[in-house]
């Protein structure tokens, strides 16, 4: 289609015009056509008169729809929602490393604020370039689409203008059929004084001229349609590549910066946590310190003191002169003591052996008499 054209239709659609623009000079021949497709004599060709045009719209439109149905733009705009999400989930104040856990956390074995920092920085890092990864294969379907729809748009275009040259020939015929056609049967029943055949002929031109005007009017019909569709495949291309842009803006600035703030916040994190090891180490340093001297103040004076100690304490002389004396005292005593008992030894001994002496005397005695008595009981 020539851009003049192209043009004149486009300000026609824009303006909303029901009037059908004036027919080019380079569509003299599509509308003699058009008009050859009409035949007084065969009804029929009335219920054909355009179908090719409206085919043709049918199939456009038909692809426009499944063209919308396959572009999950919705996906696109839910991506960028989840990204955010993920974004705005991370709370930073959350996983303040200074905040100490609770005991009931500590209990059950909750992690440090900055290890679930951590984690959740990497859990977002991924969630990041999941979707950055997804957003750029919506980028890609989208500019496909855009170019699809721009074809689109021109075939929808060409078909509109087809329906108007079939509008333009309906019309040009209607008006030949109520100026001349019409009135030259009529005539033909007037002259012929009612003749059956004549008025029969007459009742199917009007039949064809009313099939016509209401072909016409279908065909009026369809290219209100095309004429609301054609601005919906722009809209569609604007909502798309302000979808792109959205999305080109998100991948090059937004996304990029997010990365950038959490590396810095874990960072910082991480900087912190250094901060208090070395913390950590400066205080076990200066404790160090404090016990080493106090150490060191324990110990000299222990060796002092035992340096200033004779080869033997005083008290252990005196107590090992008291014991060596109460030792001479205890061996006197025993002495004086063995003495007595020896003493005492002598005189037993000698009253034991009187008694002993004794016994035997008396035991000797008994045995004497015995067999004095014996002897006496034998003889007796």
């Amino acid at each position: 289609m020539e851009a003049k054209t192209k043009e004149i239709i486009e300000v026609a659609i824009e303006e909303q015009s029901t009037q059908v623009p004036e027919v080019m000079e380079e569509e003299v021949t599509a509308l003699q056509d058009a008009l050859n497709e009409l035949d007084i004599t065969d009804r029929k060709s009335i219920i054909y008169f355009g179908s090719s045009a409206q085919e043709k719209l049918d199939d456009i439109s038909n692809r426009m729809i499944d063209g919308v149905q396959n572009k999950d733009i919705g996906a696109a705009g839910a991506a960028l929602n989840e990204m955010v999400a993920s974004i705005r989930g991370f709370d930073m104040d959350e996983f303040n490393p200074n905040r100490k856990l609770a005991w009931w956390q500590s209990l059950f074995g909750v992690t440090k604020p900055l290890v679930k920092f951590i984690q959740e920085y990497e859990d977002v890092r991924d969630q990041i370039d999941n979707i950055s990864n997804s957003l750029e294969k919506h980028k890609s379907q989208l500019m496909t689409d855009i170019v699809s729809l721009d074809k689109l748009y021109d075939a929808n275009l060409d078909y509109f203008r087809n329906l108007e040259l079939y509008i333009k020939a309906g019309e040009t015929k209607l008006e030949e059929l109520e100026e001349s056609i019409v009135p030259e049967y009529e005539a033909k029943v007037r002259d012929s004084d009612d003749d059956m055949m004549a008025i029969q002929e007459l009742k199917e031109i009007r039949g064809f001229r009313d099939e016509l005007e209401r072909r016409v009017h279908d065909l009026r019909l369809s290219r209100q349609v095309t004429m609301q569709s054609l601005p919906s495949i722009r809209l569609i291309q604007e909502n798309d590549k302000s979808l792109i842009s959205k999305i080109t803006s998100t991948l090059v600035n937004t996304v990029p910066l997010w990365r950038n703030q959490l590396a810095q916040t874990v960072t910082i994190f991480r900087s912190h946590d250094t901060a208090n090891a070395v913390k950590d180490a400066a205080d076990l340093t200066n404790e160090l310190l404090e016990k080493n001297a106090e150490g060191l103040r324990e110990a000299n004076a222990e060796v002092r003191k035992q340096m200033e100690r004779g080869i033997f304490d005083i008290e252990s002389i005196k107590k090992a002169n008291e014991t060596f004396i109460a030792t001479l005292d205890d061996s006197l005593r025993i002495a004086q003591e063995g003495k007595t008992a020896r003493a005492s030894a002598v005189i037993e001994l000698q009253k034991t052996e009187k008694e002993l002496k004794d016994a035997l005397l008396a035991v000797k005695a008994k045995a004497e008499e015995v067999p004095e008595i014996t002897k006496e009981i034998k003889e007796a």
